[in-house]
């Protein structure tokens, strides 16, 4: 963990560096799950910074639900909290590493299924035409955070199975496709209870909420090429939508 940081920093206050430094610690295991952190004196020793600036870092942290203040017993880590950042370029291992994870996607099964109503408008397609059905699962650190419904049009992606197997990254299966970059148009998120299946792939029950985050990506020239529907584990992971990526 970085110490003596400068009272300013490009890109952002000093608190919000603070903070994703803590989280990022958070997520390689450094301050392990029900753990208490350091006191805010000595986290402000560390860091170089007043207690302030760590208070205000630590109570972003909380709104998060990466950690929890106890009041007289000071500031813990709640149970395996992961947070994962949403940008306008989100890339699964991107997140991973701001967060100090690593993982990879794997497919659990794909076919080639008709588009319905949903489908057919988030791809900007007609009703009943072809595209990829993809089941994926999202891990990082050897443990599930996601499982998702992936669809792209055909035949533009049709070796996008193949390619995903073998690389365990969407990004490469574009690339291959001649997709170099792309932008997350829009995410929806929302909390529900979820399906025994997706229960199943989270290794959870069925009795607890996920965040279900809908998803559209498009290329360059704005034309859908992937639309998601992702279920976040939601006692592990915590989202944060970035819109000022550039």
């Amino acid at each position: 963990m970085n110490t003596l940081l400068p009272e300013w920093i490009e890109g952002g206050p000093l608190w919000s560096r603070i903070a994703q430094e803590l989280a990022a610690a958070i997520g390689k295991g450094e301050y392990a799950p029900g753990v208490q952190l350091p006191s805010e004196h000595q986290l402000a020793a560390d860091f170089g910074v007043n207690r302030h600036t760590i208070r205000r870092a630590l109570s972003h942290l909380c709104q998060k639900g990466l950690l929890r203040t106890t009041q007289g017993s000071g500031t813990f880590v709640e149970n395996l909290a992961v947070d994962l950042v949403l940008g306008k370029r989100t890339r699964h291992r991107h997140i991973l590493a701001q967060a100090g994870l690593r993982g990879n996607l794997l497919v659990i099964r794909s076919q080639a299924v008709l588009a319905n109503p949903e489908q057919a408008e988030a791809l900007q397609c007609p009703i009943g035409s072809a595209i990829l059905h993809m089941h994926i699962m999202g891990e990082g650190a050897g443990q599930a955070l996601h499982v998702s419904e992936r669809y792209f049009p055909l035949p533009r992606f049709a070796q996008m199975e193949s390619i995903v197997q073998s690389t365990g990254s969407i990004t490469e299966g574009f690339k291959q496709h001649g997709v170099n970059d792309y932008t997350r148009q829009v995410s929806h998120i929302s909390a529900r209870l979820p399906s025994k299946a997706v229960a199943l792939g989270l290794g959870q029950s069925a009795t607890r909420p996920v965040l279900l985050v809908k998803s559209i990506n498009v290329d360059v020239n704005q034309l859908p090429i992937e639309f998601a529907c992702a279920w976040f584990a939601g006692d592990r992971v915590s989202l944060t939508v970035q819109h000022d990526e550039h």
